[in-house]
């Protein structure tokens, strides 16, 4: 229901309700009833544990070709508004939670979820057991999957998603790359004046990131992803960020020989899949995660201080840690879940890099330290 103003007097509109499926690889159906878009939409589905932060969530490149359950059973209470934003419309293919709000409370509200969804054509489906769900994505793996109001036969939609790419072998990062290079309009505070000049090659960078750098005291350069490392170098930049972004690391091969260039020439910090390209271009290797590391709960412990912080992660690939030379990496940090490589540094290069998300957005504040750490760096690499 969507509350309307008419002559002084509020009236409640009632919605009508199409009902849809959630159709997975495996064959499994869930129905459910459509809450944004009507039209179909397919990817990996995926799961996150977050509870709050679903708009952050659905803005996140990073989660391109995806459709996202959300484990926290009420989704859309505080609507949205376009500040918290991680890009200009929602990425995600589509959203899975068990109860939406269609009402939102908050003041600061601009757009309840419902229209954000159905104003940018994405599909969305609630009434869904998602606790069932997410055992079953954790059980079999992520798969592949769509959201549908769609009166076509089961056979003829599950061989629609089978048909749709895996996320195995697939580079998505020139979807959401930047296609100009652009200054980032954001003034740091009088308190901390800028120190360094950052240049971001844009994999598909959260707002929060740049917002962190500036913060930070850097004014902050965002490039496309095919910049040559020439131009960077050539530019009389202080540092450079791998952003996050979505998709198999593997065949991004055009950042991963970019970035050879700028090792050992300027300091380097790279974020979940800058992390992941980093490793890849030290000779490392990645492979790709079961159902991955998505939410704001997931424990990660500092190798050389011991101190344990709680993170945000949106990742389905890994860096392998036995794959890098450990005569040139040094193991920074773990997952305390699974054991997997969190962070490295090169032992002699400014060069460091973590896979979970420091920025959060949403998620705890615990890891906004590491780009007060790249400042440091980039600190010390010009004082020499």
């Amino acid at each position: 229901m969507v509350p309307a103003v008419l002559a002084g007097a509020t009236f409640i509109i009632a919605r009508s309700m199409l009902n849809a499926r959630l159709i997975l690889e495996d064959g499994t159906t869930y129905e459910g009833e459509s809450f944004g878009s009507p039209d179909t939409s397919i990817g990996e589905v995926v799961f996150n544990t977050s509870l709050t932060g679903y708009q952050e969530i659905a803005t996140d490149p990073s989660y391109r070709f995806q459709i996202v359950v959300m484990t926290y059973p009420h989704i859309g209470n505080y609507g949205v508004e376009k500040q918290v934003a991680q890009s200009e419309t929602p990425q995600v293919s589509g959203l899975v939670v068990r109860d939406v709000i269609r009402e939102p409370s908050s003041a600061r509200s601009e757009i309840s979820l419902p229209d954000y969804f159905a104003e940018n054509k994405i599909a969305a489906i609630s009434g869904i057991d998602t606790r069932a769900l997410t055992r079953r994505i954790r059980n079999q793996g992520a798969m592949r999957g769509m959201i549908t109001t769609s009166d076509r036969s089961h056979e003829d939609l599950l061989a629609e998603v089978r048909r749709a790419p895996s996320m195995n072998g697939l580079d998505l990062v020139q979807r959401v790359t930047t296609k100009e290079k652009f200054v980032f309009p954001y003034v740091a505070p009088a308190s901390r004046p800028s120190t360094a000049r950052i240049a971001v090659y844009d994999y598909g960078v959260k707002r929060d990131i740049l917002r962190q750098l500036a913060q930070n005291g850097a004014e902050v350069t965002v490039f496309p992803a095919k910049t040559d490392a020439s131009e960077i170098l050539g530019g009389g930049f202080d540092g450079v960020l791998l952003s996050n972004g979505p998709g198999d690391p593997e065949p991004v091969t055009y950042a991963q020989d970019n970035i050879r260039k700028l090792v050992g020439n300027i300091p380097i910090f790279g974020i979940c899949l800058g992390h992941q390209l980093l490793g890849l271009a030290l000779g490392g290797k990645t492979y790709k995660l079961k159902f991955g590391h998505r939410g704001g709960n997931h424990p990660v412990k500092d190798l050389r201080s011991g101190r344990v912080e709680i993170t945000a992660q949106n990742h389905g690939f890994s860096v392998d840690p036995d794959s890098l030379s450990t005569n040139d990496v040094e193991h920074t940090h773990i997952n305390l879940n699974d054991q997997t490589l969190e962070g490295f540094r090169h032992r002699r290069e400014p060069a460091m890099a973590v896979q979970y998300h420091p920025e959060s957005a949403p998620g705890p504040h615990d890891s906004f330290h590491l780009f007060n750490d790249f400042m440091k760096m980039i600190g010390e690499w010009k004082g020499k």
